[in-house]
Order: structure tokens, then C-alpha cells, then sequence
């Protein structure tokens, strides 16, 4: 099993839940998020001082797939989906996972994700 978290830009919401749909992938969390990097934010005027803000509005999607074609299929499904070519586009992290349950069954690992 294989944990994919994507950072993306607020714009791009509807354009990646509508990808991962696509391809028919379930069980997806959204989060809205703050975060800076190469981007670095921008200046703006706040009762009459300049002010820098650096933590800029993002999306958070975390989806757990249980393959590595499933981890190949949905990353290309975020990445086409939230591209602009700007920086700030994003960022998409993914890693093994141990396990997983499913609380109400008690189901583990596959069976948790079906």
C-alpha cells in the first residue's frame, strides 16, 4: 500500500478531484493548508503598511492506493491536472504505508481499502 499526498493550488481543486475521478480513484481527504516554498508568497499593503505573507493558501489531497501501477496512475492524474507551469504549482509525496484498518469491520491492509 502506498500513501500519496499532493500540495496544489486552490484553483486546481475541481481539476484534480475530477482526474482522480477519471481514473476511478475513491477515497480521497482533502485539507485545506497554508505553506511556502520556492514561491515565497508576495507584499501587501495592510492599513497602510507593507506587509509580507509568506504562507500562501493550498490544498492538501491524500489518497491511499494499494499498488504501484495504482501509485503511477494517480500521481500522472495530479500532476497533468494541477500543472500551470508557474511556480507554486505544487509538490506530490509518496511512501510505503504499514497498514491500515478499517475501524467498523475491523478489515486490514487491502481489504481496508475495497
Amino acid at each position: 500500500m502506498i500513501k500519496i499526498e499532493a500540495i496544489v493550488r486552490e484553483e486546481k481543486l475541481e481539476d484534480v478531484k475530477e482526474a482522480l475521478n477519471a481514473i476511478e480513484v475513491n477515497g480521497i481527504t482533502v485539507s485545506q493548508v497554508m505553506g511556502c516554498g520556492m514561491q515565497k508568497g508576495y507584499k501587501e499593503i495592510v492599513r497602510g503598511s507593507e506587509v509580507d505573507i509568506t504562507m500562501l493558501p493550498k490544498i492538501k489531497f491524500e489518497i491511499v492506493v494499494s499498488s504501484e501501477e495504482w501509485e503511477e496512475k494517480t500521481i500522472a492524474a495530479i500532476q497533468s491536472s494541477a500543472f500551470t507551469g508557474n511556480i507554486g504549482d505544487g509538490k506530490i509525496f509518496s511512501y510505503d504505508l504499514r497498514g491500515v484498518m478499517r475501524i467498523r469491520t475491523k478489515e486490514k491492509d487491502y481489504d481496508a481499502l475495497n
